[in-house]
């Protein structure tokens, strides 16, 4: 079963069914209860009637009048009917409505006041309840004699109004049953219906119809849309920027290109070939090296967990501890435990890479790495700071130092692009800022703003 609502519909149309049987068979048996007592109730109050009707005659036998006050004693088959028994089970009085038939067998009730109430199958005839209710007559003083009287209805009655009773009931419960399952199920629709629409959404992203997921759902669904749509948009960005550097590759190679051609064409000596062509070359790697780091950047990922700093920072110090372990560098990590990253890891690893190793170029002794947690204008920002203690950078080269192909001192090895694939990180990915300072140990203090922008932005 793949319907979300198919299943939610069944589960409570079961769940109600099984609700409303239950109910409808407590309501029965309680009804039932009920009459039966109602029953037992109006037969002892026709015992009570006939004990204040009997009189004893002159020779100390007790008798009851011919009328008495229920007219359907004295009817025949009346459906009420009443005799009266001695201590022996003799029968002594019977209602003239028990004309042509008798009370079945009922276990004589020896005690004073015992009262005994079941429903009893006649061989003959219809179906009784039969009350029984024992008294003890004071003929003369000291003087008692023990009778039982019996009194019994038919269950005609009964059986009718229980089963008019059931017929409501059900009837009634079933109408219940189908218009609550209809209102569930429309409840169930217009409550599904966001779910619908996402897909729907969904769909018409996939087709190119729209760009992304709208923002008016349900506070339940918000976090999911909100999610969907930084995948979306991440997805696009990283599309933007694959195609952005294919672009900016493309025509970074068309001037060494260009030189080549030129070379080849002038008839250039082997020496000035082969000058140009190291050179060109070299040109070339460097731009290939940029352009795909540039592109690697995979900036703020959605539905990913935050990334502790510390221990990635100390990572990147033991590797470069043992690069230049034959300059005996101090490489502190001043990076607190709670320190997160809400990003990619290897983007996180080619800022902090690029910018320690940098300082281990130039550093005497001492490479200090900072990290630490902030907030500007309402965003996360991760704040990254890596101090030398170093020459330093004058203020005039701050700038150029941060293009691509820059380098300090050309004597020092490497491509002149750290620091410019660092800038793009920082911002163009992370939308934050990169600073070239002078630290307290007297080097170059670069400090990187790293700022996230939340799922939904």
């Amino acid at each position: 079963m793949h319907s979300l609502s198919s299943r939610l519909l069944i589960a409570a149309s079961v769940v109600l069914a099984a609700f409303l049987g239950l109910t409808g068979l407590a309501l029965d048996r309680a009804f039932q209860e009920s009459a039966l007592a109602a029953v037992q109730d109006r037969l002892q109050a026709q015992v009570y009637m006939l004990l204040g009707a009997v009189d004893m005659d002159a020779f100390e036998r007790l008798t009851l009048p011919q009328a008495l006050p229920e007219a359907r004693f004295s009817t025949p088959d009346s459906g009420l009917y009443a005799d009266v028994m001695d201590a022996r089970g003799n029968l002594i009085w019977r209602s003239p409505s028990l004309l042509g038939m008798a009370l079945p067998f009922f276990p004589a009730i020896r005690n004073p006041g015992d009262t005994q109430f079941a429903p009893l199958e006649a061989s003959e005839g219809p179906p009784l309840f039969l009350l029984a209710f024992t008294v003890s007559w004071e003929m003369a003083p000291n003087q008692y004699r023990l009778y039982t009287f019996r009194v019994a209805e038919t269950q005609w009655n009964f059986l009718d109004q229980l089963w008019s009773f059931r017929r409501n009931l059900w009837g009634w419960l079933l109408a219940a049953t189908g218009v609550l399952l209809t209102v569930q199920g429309l409840i169930l629709r217009w409550s599904l219906k966001p779910l619908r629409r996402v897909a729907t959404e969904v769909t018409e992203i996939e087709t190119g119809q729209r760009i992304e997921l709208s923002s008016d759902y349900p506070d339940e669904l918000r976090p999911l849309t909100i999610n969907l749509n930084a995948l979306v948009r991440q997805g696009r960005t990283l599309l933007d920027r694959y195609r952005n550097a294919l672009g900016d590759l493309a025509h970074s190679l068309k001037t060494p290109l260009a030189v080549l051609h030129g070379a080849l064409d002038n008839s250039a000596s082997p020496e000035e070939l082969r000058q140009v062509l190291g050179e060109q070359l070299e040109r070339m790697n460097r731009t290939v090296d940029y352009q795909l780091q540039r592109a690697a950047a995979s900036g703020r990922i959605a539905l990913s967990a935050p990334l502790p700093v510390a221990p990635l920072t100390r990572r990147i110090l033991d590797s470069l501890a043992k690069v230049y372990a034959e300059r005996h560098l101090d490489l502190g990590c001043a990076v607190e435990n709670r320190t997160v990253f809400h990003g990619d890891e290897g983007d996180l690893l080619e800022i902090l890479g690029n910018l320690a190793d940098n300082a281990c170029k130039w550093a005497q002794r001492q490479v200090i790495v900072r990290a630490c947690s902030a907030e500007h204008d309402g965003r996360a920002e991760l704040v990254v700071e890596v101090e030398d203690d170093g020459p330093g950078i004058p203020a005039e080269q701050a700038p150029l130092l941060l293009n691509r192909g820059q380098r300090a001192d050309p004597t020092v090895a490497g491509h002149g692009i750290g620091l410019a694939v660092v800038r793009d990180l920082v911002e163009e990915v992370y939308y934050g800022q990169l600073e070239i300072d002078r630290g307290a140990l007297g080097g170059a203090l670069i400090r990187a703003r790293l700022r996230f922008q939340a799922n939904g932005d």
